[in-house]
């Protein structure tokens, strides 16, 4: 920027610390990560318990974190003030020293050994304050209140009485037992997320979201609305990996975004259709943001039963709002792209075919080699390795110091993970040392009054609530270990229970008043915040109604014949075009207020499956005839405006 004087004015670097430690302390986060999903601990010969491999890349999150992130808000940091320095070094040694004497300390627990309970008050300290920085305010009170509740819970009178457990003992348990702090989150975390996040980046950084983005503008483009249908296209493919809507809506909105308002679209309404289009990439098999890995910890099954019974799902999400995005275009008479605007569609493949190779490793390792999710990732990032150093797109190739580069973001990017993690799994500790877990489970039961449908009302309430923007692990983590396990005990299936309360944990994104993911596609369109996110409920509205009927249809979960699960796809299908119609008020034709609502009626009683109730078959024949008569008449006439 230049003065008067015509002087420049150079914005401030930041100061070595920051730039080289906490990138340092970045990067040995993320090669540890890789170094256990590629086994070479093992194959070196080091062999320690998995708790002193957690220790050791917590101390290095929560050094990277203290030194990179500042205590309040504010843009990238110049300098660490002494106190966080102090912070970092403090996580770093006292994790690296619980980590050495880990089986020391194990052996001795029973007599609550000094430097156990010392340790793990700083560490509980640290991470509670790293909440607060990464993930905000409300999660750091959420944390603290678990906390008292464990110390207090013995005081409680009737069903949510506790047991009685010692300071020092809650201390201990809480940051050193494998069912607490160093479990199943922080362990999925540490290994599955970051090896996902690492190719994510490597992705980008290497050219295929470029790619990702110019192959869908050579396919959709053509199209009327093709704006907004390259937008879904893009971020269905980008955001599946990318672990965040909001990231998603950062790196791919800000092409898309203008390209529709460029096109046509309202400003709200390109800001809504890209943030449920990348909250969406959230839901969308064969990654789901890294939480469809935990999904099957937590279940005990296998990683392809969970994209299985993800795919109807999530195709129906995209199938409406791509059905939207069209009919909403014909509306308005939104046109195609510009032809300057629209590359030729073989040379862009020939350019960045090399790029669909990395799925096709990744699909490969995990469904045919079955391979561990980890260590599938890595055999795909190291087959984008040569792509992007050697062939690169359109004549742009990669530099071999970027992949040195990404180690580093990716430790900065998966710190917000960690710490939310590490919450998660303090939170499982104090439900199962206290017993307050199925305490929990009763009360969610008593309230709902024992009927199912209250439950799943309930439950679907507290998962946006409890949503607030989190990045989609942890989301999920918090919902599995609070919610599911009252959804489960009424006897819904496992399955529905888990992938119910993940949909509604997303729809916190594009739910008013929080809204994370509409609020920064809103920025970004430069349009109204409140009418972005309400758009993005419209355009989003089967993500509000799908969860509740593949609890009462598991067809819709691939469980079934293969003639159940066909005609149930189907039928639904054709439900969402109908009632996407009658919310656009288009057909074929403009519709009026008549037509609109037995279009709507019409597609809900086909939406509705034949399997959900007895009489299930009966309204899908009652809401094909009335489509058909609809269709016949003022479907295809229309109504004059």
């Amino acid at each position: 920027m230049s003065e008067g004087d015509g002087a420049t004015v150079q914005a401030p670097t930041a100061s070595w610390t920051v730039r080289i430690a906490g990138r340092l302390l970045a990067a040995l986060l993320t090669a540890a990560a890789l170094a256990e999903a590629a086994d070479l601990y093992r194959a070196v010969g080091i062999v320690v318990f998995a708790e002193q491999r957690l220790l050791a890349l917590l101390g290095l999150a929560l050094g990277t974190l203290y030194i990179l992130k500042g205590a309040g808000p504010g843009g990238p940091r110049l300098r660490v003030p002494w106190y966080d320095a102090v912070a970092a070094a403090a996580g770093v040694l006292v994790c690296f020293y619980l980590s050495w004497h880990y089986e020391r300390i194990f052996e001795e627990l029973y007599s609550r050994p000094r430097d156990a309970l010392f340790g793990g008050m700083v560490i509980l300290v640290l991470v509670a304050e790293g909440v607060r920085r990464s993930a905000g305010p409300v999660l750091f009170i959420f944390l603290l209140s678990f906390f008292a509740l464990g110390l207090v819970s013995h005081l409680i009178p009737g069903q949510f009485q506790g047991r009685d457990v010692d300071f020092d003992r809650l201390v201990i348990y809480l940051s050193l037992d494998s069912n607490s702090l160093v479990g199943l989150p922080l362990t999925v975390a540490t290994t599955i997320v970051i090896a996902f996040i690492y190719f994510g980046n490597l992705l980008d950084l290497s050219g295929g979201s470029r790619f990702f983005t110019d192959i869908s503008t050579a396919l959709m483009g053509r199209y009327r609305g093709g704006s907004a249908k390259i937008a879904v296209t893009a971020s269905s493919l980008f955001g599946s990996i990318s672990g965040s809507a909001t990231s998603n809506v950062v790196s791919t909105g800000v092409i898309t975004i203008p390209l529709m308002k460029k096109g046509g679209y309202p400003a709200h309404t390109a800001g809504a259709i890209e943030a449920v289009a990348s909250t969406g990439g959230q839901l969308m098999p064969p990654m789901m943001g890294a939480a469809a890995f935990v999904m099957a910890e937590f279940l005990q099954i296998s990683y392809q039963e969970v994209v299985l019974a993800a795919l109807i799902p999530a195709l129906l999400y995209y199938v409406a709002l791509f059905i939207q995005a069209d009919l909403f275009a014909a509306r308005e008479r939104i046109a195609r792209v510009d032809e300057d605007a629209i590359p030729p569609r073989w040379p862009v493949f020939r350019a960045g075919w090399p790029y669909v190779v990395p799925f096709a490793v990744v699909i490969l390792c995990l469904f045919y080699l079955n391979m561990r999710p980890e260590t599938s990732a890595l055999w795909a990032a190291g087959s984008l390795v040569p792509v992007g150093l050697f062939i690169g797109y359109q004549g742009e190739k990669m530099r071999l110091w970027v992949i040195f580069t990404v180690l580093a973001k990716t430790g900065a990017l998966c710190v917000q993970v960690l710490m939310i993690s590490c919450m998660a799994g303090v939170i499982i500790g104090i439900l199962n040392i206290t017993g307050l877990g199925f305490a929990l489970t009763q009360a969610i039961i008593f309230l709902a009054g024992g009927n199912t449908a209250m439950i799943l009302l309930l439950a679907a309430l507290i998962s946006i609530v409890l949503g607030m923007g989190m990045p989609t692990l942890g989301v999920y983590l918090l919902l599995a270990t609070l919610v599911t396990p009252s959804m489960v005990e009424v006897g819904i299936p496992p399955m529905a229970a888990h992938l119910f309360a993940l949909y509604f944990g997303m729809l916190s994104l594009i739910t008013p008043p929080v809204a994370v993911a509409a609020f920064t596609a809103a920025t970004v369109a430069e349009s109204d915040f409140l009418r972005t996110g309400f758009a993005a409920v419209h355009f989003g509205w089967t993500a509000y109604v799908v969860p509740f009927l593949f609890v009462l249809a598991p067809e819709l979960l691939m469980e079934g014949s293969a003639l159940e699960i066909i005609y149930t796809a189907a039928t639904a299908v054709i439900g969402v075009w109908l009632v996407s119609a009658g919310f656009m008020g288009f057909f074929a034709r403009p519709l009026g207020t008549p037509h609109r609502v037995l279009f709507m009626a019409a597609g809900l009683l086909l939406f509705f499956p034949a399997g959900g109730v007895s009489y299930g078959i009966w309204t899908d024949v009652a809401g094909a005839g009335l489509a058909g008569v609809l269709v016949a008449t003022g479907g295809l006439r229309g109504e004059r405006r």
